[in-house]
């Protein structure tokens, strides 16, 4: 009996005191995911532990693709059978085994969907809310909430269906009247001459396929236009029994406009169809009873383009009592946005439109009013695209996330960041194989005390560079774009120029106004996409493969072309993708890598021949680093291989999927394409984006080394490691949205300190005082 109560009573001693090393860490034991070298690691929990060290050198390939891939996994098979056909799926990561381990969620920096129904007040469950709010208090009623809806028939707009627009087509752009139908008259893409959809009209027996269309009579030109889906009475005989006949019009707005080809057709689309705002409800979306109902004189739509700072005053406003507890509610959720610094954003702005930074934070604001505690939330990289004044609005938001009794795991490059930290981890030495291992593990002030890679950057003191004077300006007079109203300002010549401010301020609105404005070459090395598909590498974009391929088969004494994974040389079964995608009509396709070549793209012929001892895919699967070496005697290899090197892209495998790089890996890759030139603008885009201090150390000389051949730069960025090294800076501010588009700042970044509305300038002197100036 003695004993039986000695043990109870340790079991509520324990359950009272601090809990245990081992109870209170996850313990990750033997992960080789990727290229871990075995690492055995205990992360404490309820706290904030970054993941910090070179990029490829093993960080996402721990917390993303072993933990928090091990959580969903064992999360999903949980649930019945049934449902997991339904959910993503994660293959059973390479590690020993994890104890302790939480629920995850992963945050990462993508952007939402870009569905036309889905907005801001939407995907954050405020415009259910609001809904609410209208069908209890608003004047006069006319229903519930379900009439507020614009994506329910009860209250969308009959025009646009809710959309806000409607899509006129530009009729004289589809049809050439000169040619008839067996000329290709109808000349958006996929209806031509041969095609399954022209074969629509030229097998309908109703028209004369040699007549050109301007000798049509007005009842031919209606129907091959306009005439709506129906079935023809007593059709030819080659025309498919259960066949419909639909006017070129209506065919395109119901079988490309709004299915999944209009992803692939979006120049031929955008150059036949323009959006217009809905004449009938003027974009508000809803239907005319609606717009009629009121709360202290605003409808719902109104309150829906407001941004959130003014939507916390319209709450503020009400004081119904049965709106009580709606508002309080509503207050929690808009208020936490704006105390991430989203306060700019309005209710109604298309998710489809927010960049990855801002999905990122409202994600974060989202689980900052959740009920649900002990969880893990996995980060990869807040910082990007974020002021150092946005960054610590983040930083605030990530200690109260954990505060609520929540483990966090961040991936991050950022000082502001890594100094947030209760714990760090540090990857490395390397990058990929010669990374791997953790080199350190502790708190922020034994970082510092270290000698690892990071710790040397953090403490290595900068100095303000000899700063170059401007060869000239370009002038830019009174713009007014986005936010940006009837600004001017002269951008240097011949300098490395930086456009900063806080997120959302104006910067990306000047800097393709001055875009607009050049009447010279420029190189334009923004994030946007690159056109990049599975097939696209970085041996195909910068043009290497045809050498190697030309090498192999020299080597061999066969042709060149078996070393295409587009042609002769591909796997038979996945075409030379790597993988077999098999779709699902209205879910996600589904990616596996190919059962047939494991990923390798080649038949297994190809895979045999060698060059210097190793085969096509060893060869192309070599990091960057490695493969400067192995062709260091091919000059033409070897010099763009160099270039992706010096944009810090040394990591990155010759054969890795264009698809499955960052925005600033794409622009770096972009960067090392067009080095060389002499005499032009290059426009960036947060080239830091991802990038450890080191590495952007580097792309600071490349760009200094650029500016000194006689190029200027014009750089959006955040990073002060490279703002303290510019030549001038233009400061946008002074916040975001409405609040910003105005000039704060321009001069030399060093004169910026003295200026006190320039929240730039105020970052740089807390960066000086921190000894890095």
């Amino acid at each position: 009996m003695g004993v039986g109560k000695k043990r109870f009573a340790d079991v509520v001693v324990g359950a009272t005191q601090p809990q245990s090393v081992s109870a209170g860490a996850i313990e990750v034991r033997d992960a080789w995911q990727n290229n871990l070298r075995h690492v055995n690691l205990d992360i404490p929990k309820h706290a904030i532990t970054v993941f910090v060290g070179l990029s490829g050198s093993g960080k996402s390939s721990l917390v993303f693709d072993t933990i928090a891939a091990l959580s969903r996994r064992e999360l999903n098979e949980t649930f019945p059978s049934f449902t997991q056909q339904y959910l993503p799926k994660y293959g059973p990561p390479n590690v020993g085994r994890i104890d302790n381990l939480p629920v995850a969620i992963v945050i990462e920096q993508r952007r939402l969907s870009g569905n036309a129904r889905s907005t801001l007040a939407t995907y954050t469950g405020i415009y259910s809310l609001l809904r609410l709010l209208y069908s209890r208090v608003g004047k006069p009623f006319i229903g519930y909430s379900d009439s507020y809806s614009f994506n329910l028939p009860q209250g969308m707009c009959p025009r646009c269906q809710g959309l806000g627009f409607v899509e006129e087509v530009d009729e004289s752009k589809l049809i050439d009247p000169d040619k008839s139908l067996n000329q290709g008259a109808i000349t958006f893409v996929s209806f031509g001459p041969g095609t399954w959809r022209w074969a629509r009209y030229a097998n309908s027996g109703l028209f004369d396929l040699d007549k050109p269309i301007r000798n049509y009579s007005s009842e031919e030109y209606e129907l091959l236009m306009h005439a709506p889906q129906q079935k023809l009475k007593n059709p030819p005989e080659n025309w498919y029994k259960t066949a419909l006949y639909e006017g070129v019009v209506p065919r395109i707005r119901r079988s490309i406009l709004h299915k999944k080809e209009a992803s692939k057709h979006q120049d031929a689309i955008a150059a036949v169809v323009s959006h217009q705002v809905c004449p009938e409800c003027r974009g508000a979306r809803l239907k005319p009873e609606a717009l009629t109902v009121v709360v202290n004189g605003c409808n719902i739509a109104e309150v829906c383009a407001m941004d959130l700072v003014h939507v916390l005053g319209f709450l503020d406003s009400v004081t119904d009592p049965l709106a009580a507890e709606m508002v309080r509610e509503l207050t929690v959720k808009v208020r936490s946005l704006v105390d991430i610094g989203l306060g700019y954003l309005t209710l109604g702005r298309d998710t489809g439109t927010l960049s990855g930074g801002e999905a990122q934070r409202i994600k974060i604001a989202k689980y900052l009013t959740s009920a649900l505690s002990d969880m893990l939330y996995v980060l990869d990289e807040p910082s990007v695209g974020l002021h150092p004044h946005d960054i610590k609005l983040i930083t605030k938001a990530l200690r109260a996330l954990k505060d609520k009794g929540n483990t966090i795991l961040i991936v991050e490059h950022s000082p502001e960041v890594i100094a947030l930290a209760d714990h760090v981890v540090e990857i490395g030495p390397g990058a990929g194989k010669a990374g791997g291992e953790v080199v350190f593990q502790g708190t922020y002030a034994q970082l510092l005390e270290s000698d690892t890679l990071t710790a040397r950057c953090l403490k290595r003191p900068h100095e303000w560079p000899q700063q170059r004077e401007p060869r000239g300006f370009f002038p830019l007079e009174h713009v007014t774009r986005n936010n940006v109203h009837d600004l001017s300002v002269d951008v240097p010549r011949g300098v490395m120029c930086v456009v900063s401010g806080v997120a959302g301020s104006g910067k990306s609105s000047l800097v393709a106004a001055f875009r607009e404005s050049l009447a010279e070459d420029y190189v334009d090395l923004s994030q946007a996409g690159i056109g990049v598909n599975i097939r696209s590498t970085p041996a195909t974009y910068m043009d290497i493969l045809p050498d190697i391929r030309k090498l192999f088969g020299a080597a061999n004494h066969v042709s060149v072309q078996l070393f295409s994974y587009n042609g002769k040389g591909a796997c038979p079964l996945c075409k030379g993708k790597g993988v077999t995608i098999t779709e699902m009509a209205f879910m996600d396709p589904v990616v596996q890598v190919c059962e047939l070549c494991h990923g390798r793209r080649y038949s297994q012929q190809v895979l045999g021949y060698q060059y210097r001892g190793r085969g096509i895919y060893q060869v192309l699967s070599m990091p960057i680093d490695a493969a400067a070496d192995f062709f260091a005697d091919q000059p033409a290899i070897a010099s763009k291989l160099g270039n992706m090197r010096r944009v810090g892209l040394g990591y990155l495998s010759l054969e890795q999927s264009l698809t499955t790089l960052s925005g600033g890996e794409l622009q770096r890759l972009k960067l090392a394409f067009e080095l060389g030139g002499r005499g032009r603008v290059y426009i960036l885009d947060e080239p830091t984006a991802g990038l450890h201090m080191q590495d952007t150390a580097k792309l600071v000389d490349l760009f200094n080394g650029l500016v000194d051949a006689g190029n200027s730069l014009v750089i959006i960025e955040h990073n002060l490691d490279v703002i303290s090294q510019a030549d001038w800076l233009i400061d946008m501010g002074p916040d975001a949205g409405s609040y910003g588009g105005r000039l704060m700042y321009s001069g030399s970044p060093r004169a910026a300190l003295a200026v006190p509305a320039s929240k730039t300038g105020q970052a740089l002197a807390a960066y000086r005082l921190q000894g890095k100036a």
